[in-house]
């Protein structure tokens, strides 16, 4: 349609698109959006860094240009054999919002919309060519794509053959493989579970003891039975069974005949210091006029009552917990079922939950999600709800209209499902808790609404199985032992007949008019697929109601859960999604039978990775989980049960600015990340801070050392002056003057008439108080130097003989006391000395220093 045609109301849309790839949005309808006349379609080859995108074996099967008119946003949009991935053009990144799994796709449709012509486009009537995909994860997605061009057929036919496999083999788990996420064995898990009910954690299974069946232990009330272990008495259940240990197998083999689909009364969770039990089962098979019994039953049922802890006399009470209403349950009678009668078992009571069956969720679920649609910020048709038909979504001035259209969330009934279930199980989990009864649990089938209240209640008992560990153990016991049927349940591909094809489950409900809000002089029609021969009445959101309920109890208990909000949503598009193994199939014996296990990758092991890689501020761990101030069972009152929508789930792609529920906790993990940053910093400066001190210890170590030696050396240097004081002293006794010069030279002054030697000395010794006095006119200096000759003969040099004699260091032995000194390294060599040795005889004034021998 040319520019000037157009009307008032329609502006042109963003400039990420040139001029032949415009689409025109309308300011207040959706019947607005028009496309700009094009000549030749545009081809665009698949952008090169498209592979930095794809995960291990995804493929590319189809891909065409086009709008993502949720966000008016052009891209390419791609096929691949895992996902449905819209890549933007602007930014060159994925667009989360257009981009989801083939397995969550609920259902897709092509549509067509014919607007009525004006007055001068009577021979032209413009058309918009839209593929809707509606989600199992609460959004619904609209692609434009330019018409003429096909590409919006080959996205569809790509759809079409990938999105329904008709193969479990065809699915993209098996084709990834098991990659690094290889998965272990869901039966060695299983038996350690029981072990640890059982209080023998000391004894772990392995692979080589299921196999050789000797998994089985007890303890005083209840053990390990295989009598399941082939799957013949029931196939739904797991192959190990927790039982009475008062119970043989031939009761149970007789008892199973009596529940609906032999799945006989088992234990889910007990308590092993008070005895109480929560137990498990389908329907009894009473009949139409509720008279049929079982004393085998009655017997299986009866030994789940043990008896009263403490020394208390009794049995405990029984609690026979019917998840259905009333009339449901009396009128399975006409199919066989039914319900228990209180007067056929002991000490027992009969109380029906009200909890709606499948349809009436699945029902609800699609009334939840075309309410987020219609009223969110981000609808399917690109418009926000203010501007909608005048603003009429939200009053448009009209008290009346605003309360009718907030009303209708309460008119989808999720919520009120939402509180039934968490009632139910806080009433479950108080029985056992409060009055250490046993209470056993079912519906119809016992694979739903009692796998729902089983799995809920033993989360408020038991604070293991609010950790990543135990909330595994107990999703794997209570949902993939116990035989929910996910295949049917969640849609994905299921086994039928032999077990080669595999129709896709979807819901057969229209869901056209609810992205679709026709306007005056429109005119739809659609294709929609797949037709109602191929979809199944099975399909419900049962399991994404228990995780909708754990987050509600994550809400009410901030402290209690190790995980957060984030690891549910994680952990829930993953199981939607069919990228690993997990969920596949009905039951366990088929996920065995098809060795799912081992050739599919192990969703438990990639959300390990996931937080393993963002260490312990991943956003998967709660930051407020605090295990010491909720060590025991959770139990909420009545009042506290007031469910409301979870943003994080029910919010993220319809009104993603107020999904941030969790952009507190995402400051205070930031706060947490900057405290852990700071004390970080604070290690290592207390770090440096003690190196610092050791070395300065060190330092003073050193230092003291130092002046230890200085000390002795000090007083060595003393001791050595005395010696050399006592040394001068004799030498200068002898009439020679000593000087020892600034380089260490040592000069002696001799007399020259050494004839007068003994008149001085006895002249000394009559002045001895004066030492220093001396006759400077009839001494004649003679300068010697201290150097050895080799022509002098020592032992015929008599005044070296003199000096040797007289010399105060030598020791009896003919040793010496300073063996260092210049004088005994040079052997007292002095050199042309002459001395009057009977003057030496005549000493006697160095008494002191010579001592007598």
């Amino acid at each position: 349609m040319n520019r000037n045609r157009r009307t008032n109301s329609v502006r042109e849309s963003d400039t990420r698109l040139n001029d032949s790839d415009r689409i025109i949005e309308g300011a207040g309808s959706w019947d607005a959006i028009e496309w700009t006349k094009i000549d030749q379609p545009i081809s665009r080859p698949v952008p090169h860094g498209l592979s930095d995108f794809l995960y291990e074996a995804e493929e590319v099967l189809a891909e065409g240009y086009g709008v993502l008119v949720n966000t008016d946003e052009a891209g390419t949009l791609f096929v691949t054999n895992f996902r449905l991935l819209f890549l933007s053009e602007g930014s060159r990144d994925i667009i989360a919002l257009g981009t989801i799994p083939l397995a969550t796709i609920e259902r897709f449709n092509k549509i067509v919309i014919k607007q009525q012509s004006g007055p001068r486009q009577s021979d032209k009537t413009p058309t918009r060519r839209l593929l809707q995909v509606i989600g199992k994860d609460m959004r619904i997605i609209i692609f434009a794509f330019r018409p003429r061009t096909k590409q919006r057929r080959a996205v569809f036919e790509a759809l079409l053959r990938c999105a329904w496999p008709t193969r479990l083999w065809d699915l993209y788990a098996f084709s990834s493989g098991p990659s690094r996420f290889s998965n272990t064995s869901p039966r060695v898990r299983l038996v350690n579970e029981y072990l640890r009910l059982l209080g023998v954690e000391s004894r772990h299974s392995s692979l080589s003891t299921i196999e050789s069946g000797s998994f089985t232990s007890s303890n005083n009330w209840w053990r390990i039975s295989d009598i399941n272990a082939t799957y013949e008495m029931c196939s739904t259940y797991p192959f190990s069974l927790l039982l009475p240990k008062s119970i043989r197998d031939e009761d149970v083999l007789q008892a199973c005949k009596f529940r609906a689909r032999c799945r006989l009364p088992v234990i889910s969770w007990c308590d092993r210091r008070t005895g109480a039990v929560l137990a498990r089962s389908s329907q009894p098979l009473v009949g139409l006029m509720m008279n049929m019994r079982s004393n085998a039953d009655e017997n299986l049922v009866g030994a789940l009552c043990t008896e009263l802890p403490g020394g208390k006399r009794g049995r405990r009470k029984l609690y026979i917990a019917d998840a259905r209403p009333r009339k449901n349950a009396l009128a399975n009678g006409a199919m066989g079922g039914g319900s228990e009668s209180s007067s056929n078992y002991f000490q027992s009571e009969i109380v029906f939950f009200g909890i709606d069956n499948i349809h009436a969720m699945r029902e609800s679920l699609v009334r939840l999600r075309d309410y987020l649609d219609t009223h969110g910020t981000r609808s399917s048709d690109g418009m926000s709800s203010f501007l909608r038909h005048g603003g009429w979504s939200w009053g448009g001035g009209n008290l009346t209209s605003m309360s009718a259209s907030v009303s209708t969330l309460g008119d989808s009934g999720w919520l009120i499902h939402i509180q039934n279930v968490l009632a139910g199980s806080a009433w479950i989990a108080a029985r056992v808790a409060i009055e250490s009864a046993t209470v056993l649990v079912h519906c119809s089938d016992g694979w739903d609404r009692t796998s729902q209240l089983v799995a809920l209640a033993s989360l408020l008992l038991d604070p293991y199985y609010r950790t990543f560990k135990g909330f595994q153990a107990l999703v794997e016991k209570d949902w993939l032992a116990f035989g929910h049927p996910f295949a049917e349940r969640a849609g994905m591909a299921g086994l039928s007949g032999s077990g080669s094809e595999l129709p896709r489950q979807s819901s057969g409900t229209n869901f056209a008019s609810s992205p679709m809000r026709q306007q005056p002089g429109t005119f739809p029609s659609q294709s929609s697929m797949p037709n109602q021969t191929q979809t199944s009445n099975n399909y419900s959101p049962i399991f994404l109601q228990w995780i909708d309920c754990v987050s509600q109890l994550l809400r009410m208990y901030p402290f209690a859960f190790e995980f957060s909000s984030a690891y549910l949503v994680d952990f829930l598009d993953c199981s939607l999604s069919c990228r690993f193994g997990n969920f596949l199939c009905n039951r366990q014996k088929e996920r065995e039978q098809y060795g799912v296990s081992d050739a599919c990758g192990c969703l438990w092991m990639y959300l390990d990775d996931m937080r393993a890689s963002g260490g312990s501020s991943h956003v998967h761990y709660n930051l407020f989980y605090d295990p010491s101030k909720h060590d025991g069972p959770l139990l909420p009152p009545a009042a506290a049960l007031a469910p409301t929508l979870w943003p994080q789930f029910h919010l993220r792609w319809s009104c993603p600015a107020e999904a941030q529920a969790g952009e507190v906790e995402a400051q205070c993990r930031s706060l947490v990340d900057r405290i852990a940053e700071l004390q970080k910093a604070k290690n290592i400066a207390e770090s440096k801070a003690r190196e610092t001190i050791a070395a300065m210890e060190a330092v003073k170590a050193e230092i003291r050392n130092e002046k230890q030696i200085s000390s002795t050396a000090m007083n060595l240097a003393r001791k050595a002056n005395r010696e050399n004081d006592i040394i001068k002293r004799a030498i200068q006794s002898l009439g020679c003057r000593i000087h020892v010069s600034g380089n260490d030279d040592c000069t002696i002054n001799i007399e020259s008439n050494l004839n007068n030697l003994p008149e001085r000395l006895t002249s000394s010794r009559s002045t001895r108080g004066s030492p220093n006095a001396y006759d400077e006119k009839t001494e004649t200096p003679l300068s010697v130097t201290l150097t050895p000759d080799e022509d002098d003969d020592v032992s015929e040099n008599p005044i070296l003989r003199v000096c040797e004699n007289l010399c105060p260091q030598r020791t009896r032995d003919g040793g010496c006391k300073w063996p260092d000194s210049s004088c005994a390294q040079l052997e007292s060599q002095f050199l042309g000395l002459r001395a009057n040795y009977d003057a030496f005889d005549r000493l006697s004034i160095y008494d002191s220093y010579f001592q007598p021998e």
